[in-house]
Parts: structure tokens; C-alpha cells; sequence
């Protein structure tokens, strides 16, 4: 059994389409009614000649303006270990691993996560190394762009850098944050624009470091790094080589600014004074998504409702060999972006997020599940349902869901 990639297509399409003819029908209905109110007032006028309280004027507009409302789901570290790539068995097909949590990365109308692996070749699931077959999969379930910058970007040199961006290209798929040469870096300026239903998305990457390894020179600018230092220590920010990016993107009058950051420590949830620093500094800058990973754990998400500022402080290990406690259990967000036809103003209105978890059971291939389903299945006795260890599990890792997501 294949991905049906048409199928999750198709559920795209009819939603957007569904989207357009609401819209179209809002915007009638908009001007029908500025239309009575016209005519309304104007008999007003005509009757009673002039309206004495313009405070009480019955011509004031109070329907609301016509809005396009988008999705954006976003998940976290797919680490290309050992585990994670022999889940696709010997002829590498990753349907059963992602099949669960398809619907929620194919329903959205723009999908990201981060891929921490390199497309090298064989042998696969060594030294980070992924079959092209994965990359496949990832667009049949609705991804629709992929993070290169983070710890693993140039683990197999700048050749592999190079071949890992152009696998993720040939896809079908849009690397973030990572060129295959200079001279694509700088045509590429750092950023990615994405237009989807009228809506101008800027998407920006950056990682904290690659492992310890440094760039080699002529080559600075093929990943985005947020420390001058780092190869070394992270005490640094980078701030003129983040801020030269984010006032480019600027000059794009983008409706939105999304930024993925790969930061923080590994199994650590202390949130550190400089990425506090990089914080603000891009939210000064006009960001208004921070969506971070690295730290394979789900840690705290934060919405500003009066400016729409976002901030995931890290989503987890999208898929993971759970070999750690913490990292078996993760989430794929939702982010609510909503524009104002009239004005043009843009926001995130709302978030929420769907907890997966990792399933390891004797005798069958890992695989990502969506957490409270795979429960509920469990419940109702249904065939191929998880064992009664991995239902415990899920049970204490949806608390600790719902706990750090909150800051506990």
C-alpha cells in the first residue's frame, strides 16, 4: 500500500475551494449590506431632513469585514537514526510510520517541520543518512517545506549539504534556512516567500549551530546560524547577520514573518538569557511566529492575542526512537493565521495543537500515531490497537503534554 498523494491533494483543493466561494459569499453579503445602509440612510435624510446627533447616526456600519482565514500545521525534529529509517523496512516505505498523522500535515494549507539527516546515500540510517523515498513520503503527506539549518546541516560536508538540498528540491519539497552553494545563498537572500490564498508568507531558519562543525570559508552564507560563535560556545548572537535577513524580508511586505529556530539544549527545558535576546530581537524585527526545535522536548507556547506574536519554544521529536524519556510524545501544531481583506492586516487569531507519540512494539515497525486517537482505539477494542503498555504511556504523556506546553 502506497501514500495516496492524490488523495491528500484532493482534500487540500476541495477545502480551499469550499474557503473561496465562503469568502465570495461574505464579500456579497459585505456589500449588499453597506449597499442597504446606503439606501437607508438616504431615506432618512429625505424624510427628516438633517440628522441633528451624528453620534446616533442609523447608517453606522457594524457587520464585520470580509476575512480569509488560513491554516499552518508545523512539527518538530524528524531524525534520521537508525530507528527512524528502518521504519520503512527493507524497501524503505514510510506509509504505515505517517499514515495516523497524515490528515493532520495534508489538511493544512501550508505544512513545515524539520529534517536533521542528509540525503548522502548508502548506507541508509548511518551517519544520519536518509533514503530519497523518505523525502517522497513527506510530500505525499502534505509537507510542503523542510528546515535544513540545524545540527546536522553540514554533517557530511559541504557535498552533502549540496545533495541533501537538492533531494529535498527534487521532492517536490522547499528547503528552509540552508543553500547548496554560495551563489544560491545569495540569490536567495536567506527566506523563502510563500503565497497561499492571498496570504504573503515570509518563512526564515535559522539553527544555533551544526554539531560543532564550521562552515568552510566561501561558504558562510549556506546555512543561517544564529551566533558568530557558533562552532563553539553560543554565547554570541548574531545579531547583524539575523537582522541583515529580516530586513530584507522587510523590503517583501510580507503579511506574515514565520521563523523556525533550531536552539536551546538537547533534553534541557531552561529557556537561556540569549534566546531570550533572539527572541526580541526578531519580534522587534516584525516576526510573528517562532517555532522552535532542538531540544527534543515539547516545551512552552505562548500567544500575545493583542499582537498575534507566537512563540513554541520547541515542538518536540516529530518521530522518535523514544530511547529517552520525553522524547517519545510530541505535538503538531495548528496555527490560526486570519487577514483582513479591507485593511490587509494579518495576525495569528489562535493555535492549538494535536499530541503524537512514537509507538515501539515488539514485532512491529515504529511508527507516529496520533496520541488521544490511539487511545481512544485502545478503549473500543479495536484491531491492531496498541498494547496495554503503550496506552499507559500515552496516558502520563498526555499530562505532560498538556503540562509543558503550559510552562510546567
Amino acid at each position: 500500500m502506497a501514500l495516496d498523494s492524490e488523495e491528500f491533494q484532493q482534500r487540500r483543493l476541495q477545502r480551499q475551494q469550499r474557503r473561496k466561494e465562503k469568502k465570495r459569499k461574505k464579500i456579497l453579503i459585505f456589500a449588499g449590506v453597506l449597499a442597504a445602509v446606503a439606501i437607508i440612510a438616504t431615506l432618512i435624510v429625505i424624510l427628516v431632513g438633517v440628522i441633528k446627533d451624528a453620534g446616533k447616526n442609523p447608517a453606522e456600519e457594524t457587520t464585520a469585514p470580509p476575512t480569509t482565514v488560513i491554516h499552518l500545521a508545523a512539527a518538530g525534529d524528524l531524525n534520521a537514526t537508525a530507528g527512524v529509517i528502518n521504519s520503512g523496512g527493507v524497501g524503505y516505505d514510510y506509509t504505515n510510520t505517517f499514515l495516523d498523522v497524515a490528515p493532520l500535515l495534508a489538511d493544512a494549507d501550508v505544512t513545515v517541520l524539520n529534517f536533521e539527516g542528509n540525503l548522502f546515500g548508502q548506507p541508509y540510517g548511518a551517519d544520519f543518512s536518509a533514503p530519497q523515498s523518505l523525502m517522497e513520503s513527506l510530500k505525499k503527506i502534505g509537507v510542503d517545506m523542510v528546515q535544513l539549518a540545524n545540527s546536522y546541516s553540514i554533517y557530511k560536508g559541504m557535498e552533502g549539504l549540496a545533495a541533501t538540498v537538492n533531494g529535498v528540491r527534487a521532492a517536490g519539497l522547499t528547503p528552509l534556512g540552508a543553500y547548496a552553494t554560495a551563489d544560491e545563498a545569495k540569490s536567495g537572500k536567506g527566506y523563502t516567500i510563500h503565497e497561499v490564498e492571498g496570504v504573503k508568507i515570509a518563512f526564515v531558519a535559522f539553527t544555533k549551530g551544526m554539531d560543532g562543525m564550521a562552515l568552510p570559508a566561501g561558504s558562510e552564507s549556506c546555512v543561517n546560524v544564529l551566533y558568530t560563535d557558533y562552532a563553539s560556545t553560543y554565547q554570541t548572537v548574531d545579531t547583524e547577520g539575523i537582522t541583515k535577513v529580516l530586513d530584507r524580508v522587510n523590503k517583501e511586505k510580507p503579511d506574515l514573518i514565520i521563523a523556525m529556530l533550531h536552539w536551546g539544549s538537547e533534553y534541557n527545558d531552561t529557556f537561556s538569557t540569549t534566546q531570550q535576546e533572539i527572541a526580541e530581537l526578531m519580534q522587534e524585527k516584525g516576526v510573528d511566529a517562532i517555532i522552535g526545535t532542538h531540544s527534543h522536548f515539547v516545551q512552552k507556547m505562548e500567544l500575545d492575542k493583542e499582537t498575534g506574536q507566537f512563540i513554541a519554544h520547541s515542538l518536540g521529536d516529530f518521530i522518535s526512537e523514544g530511547q529517552r524519556s520525553g522524547t517519545e510524545y510530541s505535538v503538531i501544531l495548528d496555527l490560526e493565521i486570519t487577514k483582513n481583506l479591507l485593511t490587509g492586516d494579518t495576525k495569528i487569531t489562535n493555535y492549538r495543537y494535536t499530541p503524537i507519540f512514537s509507538v515501539r512494539e515488539e514485532g512491529k515497525p515504529l511508527r507516529v500515531v496520533r496520541l488521544e486517537t490511539a487511545m481512544e482505539a485502545y478503549e473500543d477494542g479495536y484491531i491492531d490497537k496498541i498494547t496495554p503498555e503503550s496506552f499507559d504511556a500515552m496516558a502520563y504523556a498526555l499530562e505532560r503534554i498538556k503540562a509543558r506546553v503550559l510552562g510546567g
